[in-house]
């Protein structure tokens, strides 16, 4: 029994990195507005870390940073944002690419176990699918503050704004896209996983309940 319920996650897993991978590589995973991209990649590591938890969303929020990084030198699109970063400091670019996505995936999965306890199963998923657009931007421009706050590229995007106006209005209306398709799109899968008996770490709590 537990082989089978490895295998279905795994499964899972496997499709949702296939699927940030085709995300990556082809317009499906970004719309490119300015210097930022509303991204759906947060999707399919929102899933990973409803059907895996922290560790499997972690692993996709690690593939996830992984192809964004490799935008910033034109593998799988390109990002205008990315290409300066990379070209002030290459390794700061992988840490402020990666790293969020990584921390992004891990607590989610930490997220959606905590609001289930108490949740539905559509409302955690679409809790979880929130907190999973909303986590990667936060932690993405924090990164983006802490690691280049101090270039001249990035003090003339906060134009002398303090952080937090700087992070609201930059965002704008790409994170408020990108949190609702993520909130919607994730609570409708989640949904489905579960009916098709894809999530077995949930059974024995449903039947209890």
């Amino acid at each position: 029994m537990n082989r089978k319920l490895t295998t279905s996650q795994l499964t899972i897993l496997g499709l949702m990195t296939a699927l940030l991978l085709l995300m990556a590589y082809t317009p499906l995973g970004y719309l490119n507005i300015g210097p930022l991209a509303i991204t759906f990649n947060v999707i399919p590591v929102a899933v990973s870390a409803i059907a895996l938890g922290p560790v499997g969303g972690a692993i996709a929020g690690g593939v996830f940073g992984l192809t964004s990084f490799l935008q910033c030198i034109g593998i799988g699109g390109t990002s205008a944002m990315g290409v300066v970063l990379f070209e002030i400091n290459p390794i700061l670019a992988f840490i402020q690419r990666f790293v969020p996505r990584v921390l992004d995936g891990l607590l989610i999965g930490y997220i959606f176990n905590a609001v289930r306890r108490h949740q539905s199963i559509y409302i955690a998923c679409a809790v979880t699918g929130f907190c999973s657009a909303f986590l990667n931007t936060l932690f993405f421009m924090l990164a983006l503050v802490v690691l280049y706050g101090n270039t001249e590229y990035v003090q003339g995007l906060m134009g002398g704004k303090n952080v937090i106006v700087f992070i609201c209005t930059f965002v704008g209306i790409n994170a408020v896209c990108e949190m609702l398709s993520s909130t919607i799109l994730t609570g409708a899968v989640g949904a489905a996983l579960y009916k098709a008996r894809f999530l077995p770490a949930l059974k024995q709590k449903s039947q209890a309940a």
